[in-house]
């Protein structure tokens, strides 16, 4: 059997102190009591603070347990950070793909649109940000349910809205077990007639899913002569969403 990973056992070893210490302590006080160089102890609070689990006092020197350590079962990144990350690229995607392009995140069960490009044309839109889509019935919400471990957020009862809607539980499994393996997830009219969808999730810190990116539009534009999803458009959304999470994970 593998050992233990020492790194980790150092942080929970810091993270154990500091919450014990509610007025925070140095470099130096967690140094001497865990017996670690400055450099070591330095080195795991940056990655604690990056992560949201320490924040530093005003005068930053102290480090003490941040209110998200506190809430460790919600959802760690701001929807407003996501849309402000995921702005840029999803644009571009809608320029390059010509469709509408969402971005969205799971909020209890639904995933809410924190952005949305209208298609690059002149026909009439209406803007979605805010609104709230069955995560079983959309490319958007099966990219991101695909990737929840603790299935906690998958719908418990799967409502219809066209016939070929998912409402069998089993099968659901299987086609998000397929998105995991493919790494993007697919949608033919299943939320709204003559429309499909591609999406890819988006990756943050340590590789959690905290959203996801993709397109909509009639099924001749979005899928081949043979109903399959264009593999150019997948491409242009799978690469969009690492574009995003490649941000996410190197501005925190």
């Amino acid at each position: 059997m593998p050992g233990s990973v020492q790194s980790i056992e150092r942080a929970a070893a810091v993270l154990r102190l500091l919450a014990a210490a509610p007025n925070g302590l140095g470099v130096a006080d967690l140094g001497n009591a865990l017996g670690l160089a400055k450099p070591t102890v330095h080195g795991i609070l940056k990655t604690l603070h990056q992560v949201g689990f320490v924040e530093q006092d005003h005068t930053g020197a102290h480090y003490r347990l941040s209110d998200a350590f506190g809430r460790l079962g919600e959802s760690y990144l701001d929807p407003n950070e996501l849309r402000s990350r995921a702005i840029n690229w999803a644009d571009s995607l809608a320029s390059r793909s010509g469709e509408v392009v969402r971005v969205g995140r799971l909020v209890e069960g639904k995933v809410v649109v924190v952005h949305h490009v209208f298609r690059p044309d002149d026909s009439d839109q209406d803007l979605d940000v805010g609104t709230t889509l069955p995560p079983h019935a959309c490319a958007l919400g099966k990219a991101v349910l695909a990737f929840d471990a603790s299935g906690a957020a998958r719908p418990g009862r799967l409502d219809s809205y066209t016939t070929r809607t998912i409402v069998d539980p089993a099968r659901l499994a299987e086609e998000l077990m397929a998105v995991r393996a493919k790494g993007w997830a697919g949608e033919f009219e299943e939320h709204t007639v003559e429309l499909a969808g591609i999406a890819a999730p988006i990756r943050g810190l340590g590789g959690l899913v905290v959203g996801a990116v993709g397109l909509t539009g009639r099924i001749e534009r979005i899928c081949d002569s043979r109903l399959r999803h264009r593999s150019d458009l997948v491409t242009m959304v799978r690469a969009t969403a690492e574009a995003i999470g490649r941000d996410l994970r190197e501005e925190r």
